[in-house]
């Protein structure tokens, strides 16, 4: 058995964010010492490495919750996993496309300003403008 901070270093999450998915459901609550430390098993790191894992693809915590949940259904469909993960690439490649968009809006601004002593500023300008 693992104190939170010992889990949170075996698993790379901090121990806020664990008391915080303890807290929203994400993970379940855990045992307790008799001085109400919490305990965390091989499993609960297993999980927390999961959880984790799935923070770094950037799914959100309802997706990871989804996850989860069929991670732990051995009855479950590929097909379901898929969808997510499926959906969840589309979002990323739509906020790549958005991110493209304002760097070259950003770039267009910062190439037009001469970066010298004069007020003119076209950055400024351009973020006034609607």
């Amino acid at each position: 058995m693992m104190n939170i901070g010992e889990v949170a270093k075996a698993s790379g999450v901090s121990a806020k964010m664990i008391r915080y998915y303890e807290e929203i459901g994400l993970i379940p609550s855990v045992a307790r010492s008799d001085a109400g430390y919490r305990r965390y098993s091989e499993a609960d790191l297993h999980r927390l490495n999961f959880v984790r894992r799935a923070r770094d693809l950037g799914f959100s915590v309802k997706e990871i919750g989804e996850l989860l949940s069929l991670w732990s259904d051995r009855s479950r469909h590929s097909s379901e996993v898929k969808r997510i993960a499926t959906s969840h690439i589309d979002d990323l490649r739509k906020k790549i496309e958005e991110l493209s968009t304002m760097v070259a809006t950003l770039q267009t601004l910062v190439d037009c300003c001469a970066g010298d002593e004069r007020p003119d500023c076209p950055i400024l300008e351009g973020l006034e403008r609607p």
